[in-house]
């Protein structure tokens, strides 16, 4: 299953976009627009490209830009900074409904090839729902007009710090973000360790702190000290292993709630039990890194 790079990018500090801005508020831009960029690119692209790795890219792109967002909380005003991230988790979702659906079919069909899980029968089924998810991811992302909301967007945001009167040092500034995540993420590892192996929110929480995490270290790296090596291997364990374990959970859940759809196709009471015994085996699995990290 493919997923987003961990690398960080290791340009020289002086090839980085924010390299010669001085405060964290000149440096917005050149962190934002890129993602902008990418973000319509792949919007663009999902109207003719129907493959997982389109959407997934997208769904990506989304969730960086929340990120940065996140990041620069304390400089925006907050509630138009809750509205935009908002934005971006809406339409990160209504791409992520057919890539769901690539997951599911993806587990089923592919990793476990039918053999235990007796899915074989079902797969037109799931390609059928796969389908029309994509239609309404496609037409949801039309009628939001997203080039429109993100260049708007990246505007708005740009103006407010560009004419803000106070301004923060640009190094100081990406350590008490990076620092913020770090503690966060620290926290929600900690309840974990504590929740029952059944509380697959607090590991689900451990996932997206780790994910906040690295894309900061991928965003600041360049103004960052060194030393972060241990803390980005640490955070690959984790998406890693509590990747997998989210793309179990939320296979099952999807075909729990689409039952009634697949009815008749094949056995999805015999799929339900392969996907329950998987989630079991991976949340041990999670468990068991917690407890070495």
């Amino acid at each position: 299953m493919t997923r987003d790079s961990l690398k960080v990018d290791k340009r020289p500090a002086d090839s980085d976009p924010a390299a010669g801005a001085h405060s964290a508020q000149e440096a917005f831009a050149s962190y934002a627009a890129p993602l902008v960029d990418h973000a319509i690119e792949y919007a663009n692209a999902v109207r003719e490209d129907a493959s997982p790795e389109a959407l997934h890219k997208l769904r990506v792109s989304l969730r960086r830009l929340r990120s940065l967002w996140w990041a620069f909380e304390p400089l925006l005003e907050k509630g138009e900074n809750t509205r935009q991230r908002a934005l971006y988790k809406f339409l990160a979702t209504a791409a992520g409904k057919t890539r769901d659906w690539d997951i599911l079919i993806e587990l089923l069909i592919h990793d476990d090839n039918g053999a235990r899980s007796g899915t074989s029968e079902i797969a037109p089924k799931l390609q059928d729902a796969r389908g029309a998810a994509l239609s309404t991811s496609r037409e949801t992302l039309s009628n939001a007009d997203v080039k429109h909301l993100l260049r708007e967007a990246l505007s708005s945001a740009s103006k407010e710090l560009n004419t803000a009167h106070e301004r923060m040092p640009l190094r100081k500034f990406a350590r008490q973000r990076v620092a913020a995540s770090e503690r966060s993420l620290n926290k929600r590892m900690k309840r974990a360790r504590r929740a029952k192996r059944s509380n697959y929110i607090a590991f689900h929480n451990v996932r997206k702190a780790g994910k906040k995490l690295r894309y900061l270290l991928e965003f600041f790296e360049p103004v960052l000290s060194s030393g972060h090596k241990r803390t980005l291997n640490r955070l690959k364990q984790i998406q890693k292993r509590f990747g997998t374990l989210n793309d179990v959970v939320a296979s099952e859940m999807l075909l729990r709630d689409n039952a009634a759809l697949l009815a008749g196709s094949g056995d999805t009471d015999a799929a339900l039990h392969w996907l329950g015994k998987e989630r079991k085996r991976r949340m041990r699995s999670a468990a068991g890194l917690l407890r070495k990290l």
